[in-house]
């Protein structure tokens, strides 16, 4: 703790630091000033924890020094020091942040209390705002997880089926990307190096990204596309949003980056067109390690892709037929009249491949690395028949997963599949119709399926998940029941509550506070 010393007599000030061992103490006298005014000359260069002043001092007293500090530097704590006839006028000011008022001349043990007294009160008052940081920042996290689960269901096809929450959206701070005019960003870092270093880099992008965001954007990233960050950004923000993220990635970590712009869109219906527009754009860049912005919007021919051939590829993957799927896949690709057109078609396909993967392989644990060969192959472009084989290959490969969920004999698989999505997507809007219309399978079988493999049905599994979460935000942070309820999924406390005390038989305030009597420990 750091002392600050103001008395206008040289002698005093000697005093007071031969009246303690101040190091042993715990303190450490940073300044001495003669009067008030040298003392709050000296606060921005010595910061101290403490001041000790005299009343009467010329040029500015102490008095009038306590009600500066009070009114500038409010967390300082003061001590006054002063003679028995000045009792009843320095009384009067100890509501303006004066701690102490101790007699000269001043008793070193008096002194010792006093000071321990308000080094104690600190250390409490630091240990709270500590505490309160860290639950801000947790909740600030975990707000920003759900937030990006909930984004990515609108920017893919998980969303369709699922009721959009007006609250959710602004309690997730989303409504207003969802009702104006927005542009999506698709940035992927480069490096002249090692994918496993270039790897090690992109949590710190992230990071970057998300402190670049502020208010104007949102940041998520999407397991599909490695060492890619994306944003949905307001209209007018967008290209200093763009030279922001660039120069922070050359400055901070000596990384090129190459970002793709979509197309303005707006409204939550519009969110996967946008998202679709920015990762085409990012789609067309070069393969060379430089650091490139690439507009959609400035696209003028955009190659015939109707939704019609969407459900012709879908149907045949569902289907397993592999000769009809690569022959639809050819005449599609080799129809394109340039080099552009192909490029641009093979990246729809390539992107309509990645979403569909997704609701097998909600990880993408499986197929990452093969869209990321898929991209590769459009990129370098050294052969037509490559990048059509390569496509090829990966809806095989989805197709294959496709039929194991289709396998009466394989529940196991189906099964596991959904609860895969549900750990990753419990916070989220879903119920057992979405889910099954989600994995192409009978709602009914599923939810037969389901209890025969987990042993409870499909609403108390998802409760289970949401419970548990709940549980360890109780446990480990200072987070609001309201904050908990909806990070956990809930769109009300009062809901959250009851199925809490359902399950565990109290309250989630009253299970907060049986953990604090017993230290933490689970009752």
């Amino acid at each position: 703790m750091k002392v600050l010393i103001t008395d206008d007599e040289a002698q005093v000030r000697k005093g007071l630091l031969w009246k303690l061992d101040w190091e042993k103490e715990g303190f450490t006298v940073v300044g001495e000033a003669s009067n008030g005014r040298e003392a709050l000359r000296l606060m921005e260069e010595k910061e101290p924890d403490i001041v000790l002043t005299d009343v009467r001092m010329p040029i500015m007293d102490g008095i009038a020094l306590v009600k500066e500090l009070a009114s500038s530097y409010p967390k300082i704590r003061t001590i006054i020091l002063s003679g028995y006839a000045d009792f009843e006028y320095v009384r009067a000011s100890m509501h303006e942040g004066v701690k102490r008022y101790l007699l000269k001349p001043v008793d070193p043990e008096e002194l010792s209390s006093a000071l321990k007294d308000i080094k104690d009160e600190l250390i409490r008052e630091k240990a709270e705002e500590y505490r309160e940081e860290r639950a801000k920042k947790l909740m600030e996290d975990q707000l920003a997880d759900i937030r990006e689960q909930y984004l990515l269901q609108l920017v893919r096809d998980e969303w369709a089926g699922l009721s959009i929450s007006e609250e959710k959206l602004m309690y997730l701070g989303l409504e207003t990307f969802c009702n104006q005019e927005v542009r999506f960003l698709s940035v992927e870092i480069r490096g002249s190096m090692s994918r496993s270093d270039l790897r090690a880099l992109f949590l710190p992008f992230r990071m970057i990204c998300r402190e670049l965001a502020e208010e104007r954007a949102l940041s998520f990233v999407d397991a599909s596309y490695p060492h890619m960050v994306h944003y949905i950004s307001r209209i007018d923000d967008v290209n200093t949003l763009a030279t922001d993220v660039q120069r922070a990635a050359k400055e901070f970590l000596g990384l090129e980056s190459v970002i793709g712009l979509g197309k303005p869109v707006r409204g939550a219906m519009a969110l996967k067109t946008g998202y679709e527009s920015s990762i085409l754009a990012w789609g067309q860049s070069s393969i060379n390690i430089e650091s490139q912005l690439i507009d959609d919007n400035k696209r003028e021919n955009d190659p015939d892709f109707p939704d019609e051939a969407v459900k012709v590829l879908n149907a045949y993957i569902e289907q397993g037929n592999e000769s009809l799927l690569q022959s639809f896949l050819t005449n599609l690709l080799e129809r394109q009249s340039s080099v552009m057109d192909f490029t641009l078609t093979a990246n729809r396909i390539l992107l309509h491949l990645n979403l569909l993967a997704g609701k097998y392989d909600p990880k993408r644990a499986e197929v990452g690395e093969e869209v990321w060969k898929c991209q590769i192959s459009i990129w370098e472009m050294t052969s037509y028949q490559e990048v059509i084989h390569q496509l090829t290959e990966l809806s095989n490969r989805i197709m294959r997963m496709a039929s194991k969920l289709k396998t009466p004999a394989n529940g196991e698989e189906v099964v596991s599949q959904v609860k895969a999505y549900m750990d990753i997507h419990y916070a989220t809007d879903m119920s057992l119709a979405t889910l099954a219309g989600q994995f192409h399978i009978n709602a009914a079988y599923l939810s037969e399926l389901f209890k025969a493999q987990v042993g409870q049905n499909f609403t108390d599994y998802l409760i289970s998940l949401r419970m548990k979460k709940a549980k360890e935000l109780l446990v480990d942070t200072g987070l609001k029941v309201i904050d908990i309820a909806h990070i956990c999924g809930f769109s009300s406390s009062g809901y959250f509550s009851t199925v809490f005390k359902k399950k565990f038989g109290v309250k989630p305030i009253d299970y907060r506070k049986g953990l604090d009597t017993q230290g933490g420990e689970e009752k």
